[in-house]
């Protein structure tokens, strides 16, 4: 499982991006990929999955 923060998230669009731990990159999240709600600056764990436009993170929940 990766680590990372929540960066940006949009519940009425259902999307947003988490900034990885491990490195600089962010990846995207839809809120289909979730397990719990999340917010702004939480602190999640998740598994990547390669989607239509590079990698997403899938199964994310709170830290």
């Amino acid at each position: 499982m990766e680590k990372g923060i929540v960066k940006f998230f949009n519940e009425t669009k259902g999307f947003g991006f988490i900034k990885m731990s491990s490195s600089d990159k962010e990846v995207f999240v839809h809120v289909t990929g979730l397990k719990e709600e999340i917010r702004e600056n939480d602190e999640v764990v998740f598994d990547l999955q390669e989607g239509k436009k590079g990698l997403n993170a899938v199964n994310v929940r709170l830290a």
